[in-house]
């Protein structure tokens, strides 16, 4: 490993701006840097049902080993405030200038794959077929990996370098996620001159809310209501609110139970105060799990022992590209790379977590037997 080129490769891609449906920029600098490397690259045509500027990239490189292809994915796009992004290296720490993201998440995921592939091919290290998948709008809800060409791969192994916590986390469990969409009508009237003929919908959905169950459910259970949308003026009772709330769990059931009793509390509410309630359910992604003993788990164990990096399965509450990976039928481990506060201007990443990270990506390409 090459630290001062994986530090160097890393502030640059953070300078590229590359928020969700904004990734154009950093892709055709990608498929440049892995062109140069020996790799057949392709853009899918993802962004056509993502709504993004450019698809996700996926780039091929031939074996030199009778093993079976791998792919090491990340993510090209960033949260918000993510323009214009000044990294800084404070005692051996990377984080911005304190007005945005790091952007860490995902592109140390992004820079250590670089070097880690870069060090194989330039020191002729034997290795199996390599794919690596770089998609877009992750963010936003997985697009990418859920309008990923799979005519174009081969692997049915995946390591997602997308996870905060200690290198070394490895997250064998995720949740599944649904989203509420509601909208509640009441009707409008005079604050001041006749409240009492208006149905009043801020005060309608406030009820509901008070009424669920939110925030951590179970061990294996989330929700949150996050967004409110209503109103007009003061002296107006408000007649139309538009609510946006999220449950998760490791539980399908569970997850199931959890959305329906938030609906029923939305329901009640409006039943009582005559007000009418339309209700949109989104299915993000499934719940998914892989066993101790799953072979995938195995070749990460091995590499990261070899990588002299203590492993630590554990399960998470948040979604990732591995969440699709795996319910499309390429089995899928999110691993963690160090990246701490993310989606926050707060957001930093040690040397240490990339040099460490790049590491076990080489131990890792190497393992596959």
């Amino acid at each position: 490993m090459n630290s001062e080129r994986l530090i160097n490769t890393f502030l640059d891609l953070v300078k590229i701006n590359s928020v969700s449906k904004d990734e154009k920029s950093l892709a055709l600098e990608l498929k440049s840097r892995l062109e140069k490397l020996g790799f057949e690259t392709y853009i899918d045509d993802a962004d056509k049902k993502s709504g993004s500027n450019t698809g996700n990239l996926i780039a091929k490189l031939k074996g030199s080993k009778n093993v079976p292809p791998m792919m090491l994915s990340a993510h090209m796009d960033t949260v918000n405030p993510g323009l214009n992004i000044t990294p800084q290296i404070i005692d051996g720490v990377i984080r911005s200038d304190g007005t945005t993201i790091l952007g860490a998440d995902d592109k140390a995921g992004i820079a250590t794959i670089l070097e880690a592939v870069t060090y194989i091919i330039e020191n002729n290290i034997p290795h199996g077929p390599i794919e690596i998948v770089f998609t877009i709008c992750e963010e936003i809800g997985l697009l990418g990996a859920k309008y990923l060409d799979h005519s174009k791969l081969q692997s049915k192994n995946a390591f997602v370098f997308d996870s905060s916590g200690e290198v070394g986390t490895v997250i064998i469990q995720g949740p599944a996620q649904k989203l509420i969409n509601a909208t509640i009508k009441g009707k409008a009237a005079h604050a001041g001159l006749n409240p009492e003929k208006g149905i009043d919908a801020i005060a309608t959905a406030a009820r509901a809310i008070s009424n669920m169950k939110l925030g951590r459910i179970d061990n294996e259970t989330t929700a949150n209501v996050g967004i409110i949308k209503g109103g007009h003026s003061t002296n107006i009772v408000c007649d139309l609110l538009e609510l946006e709330a999220e449950a998760r769990s490791l539980d399908a059931k569970k997850l199931d139970n959890q959305v329906n009793h938030m609906i029923q509390c939305l329901k009640d509410e409006c039943k009582a105060a005559n007000a009418e309630l339309d209700i949109d359910i989104q299915d993000c992604y499934d719940e998914f799990s892989i066993d101790l003993n799953d072979p995938i788990l195995k070749i990460v164990e091995s590499a990261m022992k070899n990588a002299g990096i203590d492993y630590k399965p554990t399960s998470t509450g948040g979604g990732s590209d591995t969440n699709i990976l795996n319910k499309s039928g390429i089995k899928a481990v999110t691993l963690g790379i160090g990246m701490t506060n993310s989606h926050s201007t707060e957001e930093f990443i040690t040397i240490d977590s990339l040099e460490k990270t790049a590491l076990f990506i080489e131990s890792l390409i190497q393992e596959m037997k």
